[in-house]
């Protein structure tokens, strides 16, 4: 598919305080605020009237837009970041073609080609999907198959959708821990194998029995996927990530889709593009 001429993200800063955490002087943290009962405190004081004072210098400090959201009062800071985008906002989405696979998230995106061995490499090292999944004769499935990473930084749109129709499989939820979702965590954790995530197995109209992933990240205690869905419509709403960054996953099958070349020209030099949610990405191969 011919280029959309989007540029690669500029790798995302790396703070002081992220170094020290992740190797550095500070790692002896880490343990703690990557624990289940830490993100869990955090997010019953994020569902409280305690944290509204926030969410001002939350705003200004990572630059987000207030135009594209309804103007409400919001009860607590979980309300303001899983808020709904205006639809106006994103003119187009869903693309015009059931055929066209778009992206489920505003994010940050890298695909990786996964390789016969059933891994795929990231600057930091060899991943496995088997691990990913936690299921290796599923994950067998997706030998030369892509990896797509969409990942959500804190100023992002945190609702993300089903990216084609289709019928749902069996799910599963893999407790573990809660590391960043930034790359910087990737030098010492695979926090795509150590977080706590939820796999979905999804028989799609379009491009075939796909993967869903989400994972946890620090400070997100809760992926909050919709219940008792049976059949879903490209577009309709999955699930929400409350605070935090973090991370939605695909796995598709050998020969499903055909990525847009901009995207794999960015991903092979290492870099992350930036996508919308309902954006078209690719199409059924």
């Amino acid at each position: 598919m011919a280029a959309s001429n989007r540029k690669a993200c500029p790798p995302p800063a790396e703070g002081g305080f992220l170094k020290a955490l992740y190797g550095g002087s500070l790692s002896w943290l880490l343990p703690v605020l990557s624990a289940k009962w830490v993100s869990d405190l955090a997010g019953s004081f994020m569902d409280s009237r305690l944290s509204t004072p926030l969410i001002p210098g939350f705003i200004k400090s990572n630059g987000i837009d207030m135009t594209e959201y309804p103007t409400e009062n919001y009860k607590s800071f979980n309300q303001f970041f899983t808020r709904q985008i205006l639809a106006e906002k994103r003119p187009g989405r869903f693309g015009s073609s059931a055929e066209e696979l778009i992206s489920p998230a505003d994010s940050r995106l890298t695909v990786y080609p996964i390789e016969d061995d059933l891994t795929f490499r990231i600057k930091y090292g060899t991943y496995s999907a088997a691990s990913l999944v936690g299921d290796e004769t599923l994950a067998k499935e997706y030998a030369g198959g892509y990896c797509m990473v969409f990942r959500l930084s804190v100023d992002d749109f945190h609702r993300y959708c089903f990216f084609d129709s289709g019928e749902m499989g069996p799910s599963k939820r893999i407790e573990g821990k809660y590391y960043t979702v930034q790359p910087i965590a990737l030098r010492t954790h695979d926090y795509f194998k150590e977080n706590t995530r939820e796999v979905t197995v999804l028989h799609t109209d379009n491009f075939g029995k796909a993967v869903y992933i989400e994972v946890g990240a620090t400070f997100v205690g809760r992926i909050a996927n919709r219940k008792g869905i049976s059949r879903f419509e490209r577009g309709e709403e999955k699930g929400m990530f409350e605070f935090g960054g973090s991370t939605v996953v695909l796995l598709l099958k050998k020969d499903a889709a055909v990525i847009d070349s901009d995207i794999m020209e960015n991903s092979a030099a290492g870099a992350e593009t930036r996508v919308r949610i309902g954006e078209v990405i690719g199409r059924k191969a």
